[in-house]
């Protein structure tokens, strides 16, 4: 068997990056997406708009079995340096740590001093460097993109915020955090997220006018995370669109994917998530507001569609178009948690102005969320969503394409988020290191793309391992099969044994009937957190409560003082204390 958290690729291992020859080397331009479905884009059978990308994917490759981490800070990591999350130094979200893990290797929250990013690497071999949108791997001076290969960036190290003015999406954050080449910044009154991204890119690309050295140039949007917000303009022609609800469209999506072969004709579409709604147990108002609030969702992904069609006729017009290759992705699976679940967060989003208007929803000083039933099918027609590991968590939308790139249409061999990197490595005709600017680095664990994009297959072999976790939801892949652990409050922490080749929606459980194979798979997930540095969870960890608890402990007074403040306007326009109790 070969274990692949110590994988070496078959690119060789140098102690620098040369500077190649530099009219040999393509533009590298890496996309990627927050919280969006393996069924949200028009290329993979969604009823949304996203011609600009399916124009990429109809020119390139297709994944359709491409594998990210459950959470995104992990799933940047994994990008950016082509390691295991865990080597890479983040294993799991920041926010969410339980206190045994704080200071662990697999748990700095910030990229580990022992690896090195991909843009560092282009950067020492020439290439002009920029990143723009959403970083989330700290914000310390040696955390932030400056001393992680990039020449300019202005990011946000959160994970997330408003998509139309500087401020906090959640009351951990007190603001919004970006920063502009590593200092604090500012955005300007006329912010959107998807069209400021973009435009940045472009000026810190035409600084670069007339030089002869390519870019590595990496756009990483906030669309589609929480709060979901779009302009009103790619909203309207989705209003009503989704008023049939979830499972219709679970089972839609479901139907386009196979369709279009990207599925087996023969899988089984599982059930949703224990413990969804029906859709039809919904009121009116409440059926109502989701449907607008996945119209909103809709409309925020066709507008960042949209914004990075703007950005590659800008590379049109410089004559970089056919130069560059596309790499376009999400960090994993779509978001279903419902922040006005949680206890005072209703109350939070009152003091902080924010509104939930149905006929404003998306726009200005608006929050919408779409919800774990909506989450579910956007992910279909994988189990699960955001945060856990059953497929649609993990199982992302993947487009490759560009110069060198063959058009390879669809793509169905497993592959993972790590990689991407050695894959760009390939493309810029850069070595890969194992030491960088005078310290030790370790070898990256993903293995290039190329050989599989020109043919050659299968990517990983039959006795390949490629391990996963965080927060406790762990999967193991080799083969056609894999053994995943979903942990509550929607798993319910066993593990579980699928032949994903014929069964990607994970409905048949082959755990008792091959328990051979059961066993040497739990094996080697031991033996890959082992050494990957993967700790396991305290009892009775949940992610999101997690999230919750630390926010209570240290922000308890702020739920006072919002209450308080609310039973003094109260009581301030006549509305008494016995009066609400007995309306409650």
């Amino acid at each position: 068997m070969k274990f692949l958290t110590a994988a070496v690729t078959a690119t060789c291992l140098v102690a620098a990056a040369p500077v190649m020859a530099q009219e040999a080397r393509p533009n590298i331009v890496v996309i990627l997406a927050d919280d969006v479905g393996f069924s949200d884009l028009g290329a993979y059978g969604s009823e949304i708009s996203t011609p600009n990308i399916d124009a990429l994917a109809a020119r390139g490759a297709l994944f359709s079995n491409f594998h990210a981490s459950p959470v995104c800070a992990p799933s940047r990591a994994m990008l950016l340096t082509g390691m295991t999350s865990h080597l890479a130094g983040v294993g799991n979200l920041p926010e969410t740590l339980p206190p045994q893990h704080q200071g662990a290797p697999g748990y700095l929250g910030r990229l580990a001093d022992d690896v090195v990013t991909v843009a560092a690497l282009l950067q020492k071999a020439g290439y002009r460097t920029a990143v723009t949108g959403k970083w989330h791997l700290g914000h310390t001076p040696s955390a932030l993109p400056p001393s992680h290969g990039f020449d300019r960036s202005f990011v946000l190290d959160a994970s997330g915020a408003d998509n139309w003015e500087q401020r906090s999406y959640l009351p951990i954050y007190s603001d919004a955090p970006w920063f502009e080449d590593g200092e604090a910044a500012s955005l300007p009154e006329d912010f959107y997220s998807s069209q400021f991204i973009v435009d940045k890119a472009i000026d810190y690309i035409e600084e670069g006018e007339g030089a002869s050295t390519p870019f590595f140039a990496y756009l990483a949007f906030q669309a589609v995370h929480i709060p979901v917000q779009a302009p009103r303009e790619f909203v309207e022609k989705y209003e009503g669109v989704y008023a049939e609800g979830w499972e219709v469209l679970r089972r839609a999506r479901f139907e386009n994917v196979v369709a279009r072969g990207l599925m087996p004709e023969s899988m089984e579409l599982g059930p949703m998530p224990d413990g969804l709604r029906a859709w039809e147990a919904l009121s009116d108002r409440e059926r109502a507001l989701f449907a607008k609030s996945m119209a909103v969702n809709a409309g925020m992904l066709e507008a960042m569609d949209h914004h990075i069609g703007r950005f590659i006729e800008h590379l049109k017009k410089r004559g970089d178009f056919e130069n560059t290759v596309f790499f376009v992705l999400s960090d994993n699976g779509p978001e279903p948690n419902a922040p006005t679940d949680i206890p005072g967060f209703a109350q939070w989003l009152w003091w902080e102005g924010y509104s939930r208007d149905l006929d404003t929803l998306g726009e200005k000083g608006t929050y919408a969320f779409i919800g774990p039933e909506f989450a579910s099918a956007a992910a279909s027609p994988g189990a699960f969503f955001k945060l856990y590991a059953g497929e649609g968590g993990i199982r992302a939308p993947f487009i490759v394409a560009g110069a060198g790139i063959p058009a390879a249409g669809h793509v169905g061999d497993f592959s993972f988020i790590t990689d991407i990197a050695p894959t760009i490595l390939d493309l810029a005709n850069v070595e890969q290191v194992t030491e960088f600017d005078g310290r030790a680095v370790k070898p990256m664990t993903g293995r290039s793309l190329m050989p599989l994009l020109a043919g050659v297959t299968p990517h990983y072999g039959p006795e390949d391992s490629v391990g996963l976790e965080a927060a406790g939801n762990a999967a193991l892949f080799r083969g056609n099969y894999k053994l995943v652990r979903n942990m509550p409050p929607y798993g319910d922490g066993a593990w579980y044994l699928y032949d994903i080749a014929i069964d990607p929606g994970e409905a048949r459980n082959l755990a008792a009937e091959r328990p051979a194979l059961f066993a040497k798979m739990r094996a080697e997930y031991d033996r890959f957190a082992s050494d990957a540095g993967v700790l396991e969870i305290p009892e009775g960890y949940e992610q999101m409560a997690q999230l919750s608890k630390k926010w209570m402990e240290e922000n308890g007074w702020y739920i006072a003082a919002v209450l308080l403040a609310l039973l003094y306007l109260l009581a301030a326009a006549g509305f008494g204390v016995k009066r609400l109790i007995r309306r409650s």
